[in-house]
């Protein structure tokens, strides 16, 4: 596990008529502050890889399709590390990635979307982005 990434099970509510899925309250772990909500649809083995922020803690949730999300550390040299999770409603829980940590997601089905409730508004100053092959990681 990457130090201080959340992966906090969530609740989704049998509702007649469509279900009720939970993404954050203030007083959860992980929650740092909000600065904006966004939406990012991700089509089918779509990769979008890699960007770390420098400020923003991200708190993603799933509420539609599977997304591979993958977490790179190289904040010590001598503790590089990958994480990964596959986010669904069949594995519904929240990912809360820290600050200076790089992240990179994947679509697994025809059409997902992911929701980021961020600590921070977006700053293009704030956020470092890579090519995908900068980090050398087998996506298959």
């Amino acid at each position: 596990m990457i130090k201080d990434v959340l992966i906090t099970p969530l609740t989704i509510i049998d509702v007649p008529g469509g279900n009720v899925l939970h993404a954050i309250k203030k007083t959860d772990d992980g929650y740092k502050g909000f600065g904006e909500a966004y939406f990012s649809q991700i089509k089918l083995n779509v990769i979008k890889a890699w960007k770390r922020h420098e400020r923003m803690t991200l708190n993603i949730v799933v509420p539609i399709g599977k997304i591979r999300f993958v977490m790179f550390d190289d904040r010590e040299v001598t503790n590089t590390q990958f994480q990964e999770i596959i986010i669904s409603q069949s594995n519904y829980c929240r990912l809360t990635v820290p600050p200076k940590v790089w992240l990179g997601f994947q679509g697994l089905t025809h059409e997902s979307m992911l929701v980021n409730v961020a600590s921070i508004e977006h700053d293009p100053l704030e956020v470092i982005k890579k090519n995908i092959e900068e980090i050398e990681f087998n996506w298959r």
